[in-house]
């Protein structure tokens, strides 16, 4: 399914060199695509080039595929099912999201409106197609740190970029969502600003969140916490990659509402979380990921802002 999707993003004639990523499937990260410059493959922690034949290689050689400015528009129509105009507002955003929870981010000349905002972009010549990767089970073994005597804990997941969060934050939800050995199942809201948790194409998830989660998709963080809040009625409120001032504020409306929180945060050490304001009554448990051998994991787990429970 996954490698169908992959291919379905780029047209017929161009395809078939994309067609030897189905041995790299399973790691496969990111798609980099530059106006005039070798395609390149992200899997794992290794960086291929692409050829011609789509034969994958690890040095630059004359073989390799520089793909130009006019290939790149095919491919950005053919996403964009060839009316580029109905993606006008999600490309001044910087992105697309297509079936899968796969994402493309872009890059060119922008386009401003009368109010100085971004409206669209022209000239797209650099493009990261993100690979969504969807883990049932992850959370497996965090779910017993964030519950205590059948209580989910507040809970932010901190790492630096490609270790996980988003694929962790998003297990949780689902097993959160469903119930578990350790907590009956909850009403969920997840505030999904990037379409990176649940992946929404025409309003429909491509990853599972579970029986009772509601998606507010492409919402910026503060306005869709305190929306969810009072339409939904949540349990619990999910968000990826807080930090401002306002997504702090906002986190501490909910929590005096009686709602949970799960969150996450670009960074790697209590130090760093403490500097970014993070008040010790916002937060009950805080995951740091990483990666070892090349795999995404869990390093330690604190309680509050200082006893560690786990690593």
């Amino acid at each position: 399914m996954k490698e169908k999707q992959i291919l379905g993003m780029f047209p017929g004639r161009l395809r078939e060199r994309f067609r030897m990523l189905s041995g790299i499937m399973d790691e496969l990260q990111e798609i980099r695509l530059c106006a005039d410059m070798p395609v390149r493959i992200i899997s794992g922690d290794a960086e291929y080039f692409l050829n011609v034949t789509g034969e994958l290689c690890h040095i630059i050689t004359s073989c390799c595929w520089y793909i130009s400015a006019g290939e790149m528009e095919q491919i950005l129509d053919h996403i964009c099912g060839y009316s580029r105009y109905a993606y006008e507002e999600a490309i001044g955003q910087g992105f697309l999201t297509v079936p899968g929870g796969h994402r493309i981010g872009v890059s060119g000349e922008v386009i401003l409106g009368k109010d100085g905002q971004i409206k669209n972009m022209k000239y797209i010549r650099y493009m990261n197609i993100r690979i969504a990767h969807e883990v049932i089970g992850a959370a497996d073994c965090l779910m017993p740190l964030v519950h205590e005597n059948g209580r989910l804990c507040n809970t932010l997941l901190v790492a630096p970029p490609g270790c996980g969060k988003t694929t962790m934050l998003r297990d949780l939800v689902r097993q959160i969502s469903d119930g578990s050995s350790y907590a009956a199942g909850k009403q969920v809201g997840v505030v999904d600003e990037r379409s990176e948790i649940a992946g929404c194409f025409m309003g429909m998830p491509g990853n599972r969140l579970g029986i009772r989660t509601d998606v507010l998709d492409g919402c910026p963080k503060v306005q869709g916490m305190m929306l969810l809040l009072r339409s939904m009625a949540p349990q619990v409120i999910a968000v990826d990659e807080i930090g401002s001032d306002r997504d702090k504020q906002a986190i501490q409306n909910i929590l005096q509402c009686g709602c949970r929180v799960l969150a996450t945060m670009h960074g790697s050490s209590m130090e760093e979380v403490r500097s970014r304001g993070i008040e010790k009554n916002m937060f009950e448990r805080f995951v740091f990921m990483g990666k070892k051998n090349g795999k995404c994991t869990i390093v330690s787990v604190y309680k509050d802002l200082g006893e560690i429970i786990y690593g």
